[in-house]
């Protein structure tokens, strides 16, 4: 870890050098998902950009305790009416009983990560196994004066919490008295000293089947809480990383910032990091508008947006080639371009490993490229622009091949690993595997062969046609001091 690490902190609205709390050691909580339905492709992009992150943070050599949880429990719209909460109206939906759906959706949850080659997390806690750790901040709060028991409801005060000198809405940059101004009228409310006032605990109805019991009769956590109690369990009071979608800044992360400072007297984390939306085909993804799909809807090609299935590399490496704190949109020209370059990027790989002879001078300085592509790594995890620097690579590793350029043979092994750790590591692409591969391979080499010997004879005319009927069929014939190798477009 020679070089600094510049992250942006959504608390401060700038970049700061990180220092860990322990050298060497990262402790990160990013939000998992509310396993009620099928993740959506904006969540998948969310937890792809944290993906890079530990990534990255790995690479930089930090030992990373990554915990991101799964909510499975007390995930209410809003605080006013329990007939809201996600568990209840799906499992009413599907006629299931709520941890059916709870099981259901995270299977579903794990196989679409994995599928997109997402590292698993260090931790992944569960609400519902935290009932106690919940209730027992809960009490904390109560104790200390920072929350009041309301028809057997647990309510966090805010203005009692800004009266003793802090400051609720530092996070999101929001004023408490526009934030009071604004408050919708919601049932329930009658409950609450104060319109802004969340729940740490929440009653359960009788019709409610999700319950529990505490000192304040049965009922289920609130959805803020099980946050704070999952990430200080794990990472402690105060640790280093907090990250989760841009939605979730407020009221979600506000609230966990209040929790955190009310119990313990410190704010629980000391960065914060917001991943920005996706959007497709520059309007917002809504189920109501039919601008959706699910993120397997992408992969298999069953949809009305997209002309063909995208390999999931592919997807990735589009969701790349987008900084973290932008927002992405995605389309099929973009998909398709997504896919020209990803295959360029894994056939310079491929040339890189078997198609390159080595000379007594280079002709590339792979240290001061390798360094061009750490200074983007470590400026705020910046993903096109690290790729942009591997492009250049592959636009030199091309030009190898074809006898305009050389690498010593210490400078080759250097940059095949280094590119190796920036595709496969850092950016978590996978090279694709062709169906009939071999085949495929044997029956172009024959062709490449007749070409060879047709311009061998001098029958231009014949070893033209081979390489103009095979590139109107996708496939690109390239002659290198090497060689005549092939692409697929």
């Amino acid at each position: 870890m020679n070089r600094e690490l510049r992250i942006y902190n959504s608390l401060s609205g700038e970049k700061e050098i990180f220092t860990p709390l322990h050298e060497h050691n990262v402790g990160m909580y990013v939000c998992g998902p509310t396993v009620y339905s099928n993740v959506h492709l904006g969540n998948v992009r969310t937890f792809m950009s944290f993906d890079f992150i530990y990534r990255a943070l790995n690479y930089l050599g930090y030992k990373v305790r990554y915990v991101r949880n799964i909510t499975d429990a007390g995930h209410l719209t809003d605080d006013g009416d329990v007939d809201n909460d996600r568990f209840v109206k799906q499992s009413r939906l599907e006629k299931l009983e709520p941890m059916e759906i709870v099981q259901k959706y995270t299977v579903d949850f794990h196989k679409v990560l994995d599928t997109f080659n997402l590292l698993p997390p260090t931790i992944e806690p569960t609400a519902t196994g935290h009932i106690l750790e919940q209730i027992e901040l809960t009490q904390k709060l109560l104790d200390k004066g920072f929350a009041y028991v309301s028809n057997g409801s647990v309510y966090f005060d805010v203005l009692e919490y800004n009266s003793r000198g802090l400051n609720y809405g530092e996070l999101s940059k929001r004023n408490i008295e526009e934030l009071f101004a604004n408050t919708r009228d919601l049932d329930g409310q009658n409950e609450k000293k104060n319109p802004q006032d969340f729940a740490l605990w929440k009653a359960a109805s009788p019709a409610h089947i999700m319950r529990w019991n505490s000192p304040w009769g049965e009922g289920f956590p609130g959805w803020h809480l099980e946050c704070t109690a999952m990430s200080t369990k794990y990472l402690g009071e105060r640790f280093d990383i907090h990250g989760g979608g841009m939605d979730l800044k407020f009221p979600h992360h506000e609230c966990e910032v209040a929790q955190g400072k009310a119990c313990n007297g410190v704010a629980p984390v000391n960065y914060w990091l917001h991943a920005n939306m996706l959007t497709m085909n520059a309007q917002r993804m809504s189920k109501s508008t039919g601008n959706y799909i699910l993120p397997m809807e992408l992969v298999s090609g069953n949809n009305d947006f997209f002309e063909k299935p995208f390999h999931p590399s592919i997807v990735r490496f589009n969701f790349m080639q987008a900084h973290y704190r932008s927002v992405l949109d995605i389309s099929n020209e973009a998909m398709v371009a997504s896919e020209k370059g990803f295959s360029r990027l894994m056939e310079a790989l491929s040339v890189l490993s078997t198609h390159v002879s080595v000379d007594e001078h280079s002709t590339f300085d792979v240290n001061q490229w390798k360094d061009k592509c750490m200074e983007a790594l470590t400026d705020d995890f910046n993903s096109p622009i690290l790729i942009a620097h591997l492009f250049e690579a592959v636009n030199f590793i091309f030009r190898m091949r074809e006898g305009k350029e050389s690498l010593t043979t210490a400078d080759l092994g250097n940059l095949k690993s280094l590119m190796n750790g920036f595709v496969y590591e850092v950016l978590g692409l996978q090279n694709i595997e062709q169906s009939n591969n071999d085949k495929l391979d044997e029956t172009l080499q024959v062709l490449i062969d007749l070409r060879t010997q047709a311009k061998k004879a001098k029958n231009f005319e014949l070893s033209d046609q081979i390489r103009d009927r095979l590139l109107e069929k996708g496939i690109q014939l390239k002659d290198g001091r090497e060689g005549t190798t092939y692409t697929l477009s």
